[in-house]
């Protein structure tokens, strides 16, 4: 046990404290502010900034409606996760629940699936990174691939509070962009300056070919592209054993989730569609710098380019936090290499977080070397493995749910709204977005992987299970 505070489930085997933090060896020093900006983060990224260009092109203005229906689940998601949090808030949240809710192999699962989401989505965002530079600067990608890499390294094992000071920096850049974005469309749209003043209307969103001109088909295809774009909203759950004020702090991050979608994904492209009819637009190209382009403005390349390196420094960054701190909760609970439990003195997990760093560089060394359909797959598994944490997230919280409205359990103070239905619309939701990404040839890659990742982990799991029996039983640490 790391901590003197243990307590009791219904059938009598231990969990770890509800406290956290201290109790689990970390420091609380995550506050209100940079919780709050973690929050906002995690829910832009580049799907937003760049992959939004492809959704345009496929569905038209009809993605804004995509993006507020997949908005309101993920909002139920993170209500789930927060009522789950409000019961015990710990640091590894997800593979915690899962072992109590669902039992030690999901606990497994999901640890080791997260840390692999991280690590792969880590080395694809250094690399993007380090191919954002050289729009300014002639330099080897791999040097700016290694810089980062070990810059990132360095900030995380310094001390948690460093980390959320990174993260609100990078999150203040893309928040301030959009917002910046919506204000220019909107001075455009009622006061006509800039070469797209003629021309805006909000009459774009339906005069050219309809809200749906690609039909109802077209819209649905792109809820997977729109799903992907939210991957790591659940990251503020990762965070719960280290922040100051948990049961204060986390319900106010959860909350905003509706204004979060509603500004940043919902108005934001409202705003640029207005300005920029959608037939305007196409895949690979940021419809932020196509709108910036169209107003004229000759130095909107260099802001998103800006934008999207913070982006992608942001992800890296959370990588580097959520995966030392999966693999320590595995090493705890028996499920990984007892090396992963070491912290440094500022409480931060030296060689879990070292490892995946390490992976992160021989992934940035692999794509230099062959950047072939290979690393494409791996890339394309980051996805489904995200996904799964929402799974997990909303299963645990229907089974949490059933024993604290039985008394087994003490209730929540932080109650998602209209559950467990909620939950389970969520979780058919889900699979017909996995349905979708089947029938798409160029995502059904990502389905290709699970099988094999599952096999992986269920013939490691055989084998951790006869050499330490402890392994397959409920955690108590």
């Amino acid at each position: 046990m790391t901590s003197a505070q243990v307590d009791q489930r219904p059938d009598g085997t231990e969990s770890a404290s509800a406290e956290g933090g201290e109790g689990e060896g970390y420091q609380r020093g995550l506050g209100s502010r940079q919780i709050q900006m973690i929050a906002i983060g995690g829910a832009i990224g580049t799907g937003l900034f760049l992959g939004a260009g492809k959704g345009i092109s496929k569905a038209g203005p009809s993605l804004i409606l995509a993006y507020a229906v997949a908005g309101l689940v993920i909002f139920f998601i993170m209500r789930a996760l927060g009522e789950l949090l409000m019961y015990r808030p710990v640091s590894g949240s997800f593979s915690e629940y899962a072992r109590e809710f669902i039992g030690p192999f999901a606990g497994f699962v999901t640890g080791w699936t997260y840390w692999l989401f991280w690590v792969v989505t880590g080395i694809t965002e250094v690399t993007a990174a380090a191919a954002y530079m050289t729009y300014w600067f002639d330099i080897p990608q791999w040097a700016s691939a290694l810089i980062f890499t070990f810059v990132l390294y360095a900030a995380n094992l310094i001390s948690v509070k460093l980390f959320g000071e990174l993260e609100f920096w990078f999150s203040m850049v893309k928040v301030t962009a959009i917002i910046g974005m919506i204000l220019i469309c909107a001075g455009i749209l009622t006061v006509g300056f800039s070469d797209a003043g003629d021309t805006a209307s909000v009459s774009h969103l339906w005069n050219q070919g309809g809200f749906f001109p690609h039909g109802v088909g077209g819209t649905l295809m792109t809820l997977q592209m729109v799903m992907f774009a939210f991957l790591a909203v659940e990251l503020v759950g990762v965070t719960a054993g280290e922040s100051k004020d948990p049961k204060k702090v986390l319900p106010k991050a959860i909350n905003t989730v509706p204004w979060r979608i509603a500004v940043f994904y919902v108005g934001a492209l409202i705003m640029i569609l207005s300005v920029v009819p959608w037939t305007e637009f196409h895949p690979g190209v940021s419809p932020f710098v196509a709108a910036f382009q169209k107003m004229g403005l000759s130095v909107g390349a260099g802001i998103v380019n800006f934008v999207v390196l913070t982006a992608a420094l942001s992800s890296c960054n959370s990588g580097m936090y959520s995966t030392g701190r999966m693999l320590r909760d595995l090493a705890l609970n028996n499920q990984g290499p007892k090396l992963f439990t070491r912290l440094t003195r500022s409480g931060t997990p030296l060689v879990g977080t070292t490892f995946s760093a390490a992976l992160m560089l021989v992934g940035v060394w692999i794509n230099y070397q062959w950047p072939g359909k290979a690393f494409d797959y791996v890339v394309s598994f980051a996805t489904i493995s995200g996904m799964w944490a929402w799974i997990v997230i909303l299963i645990c919280h229907i089974r949490y749910r059933r024993a604290s409205d039985r008394g087994l359990l003490p209730r929540s103070e932080f109650r998602a709204p209209g559950a467990p239905y909620a939950s389970v619309l969520s979780l058919l939701f889900i699979g017909m977005v996995i349905v979708l990404m089947g029938i798409d040839k160029d995502a059904r890659v990502s389905l290709y992987c699970a099988p094999l990742w599952g096999l992986i982990l269920g013939v490691s799991y055989a084998v951790l299970k006869r050499r330490n029996p402890e392994a397959a039983a409920f955690a108590k640490r």
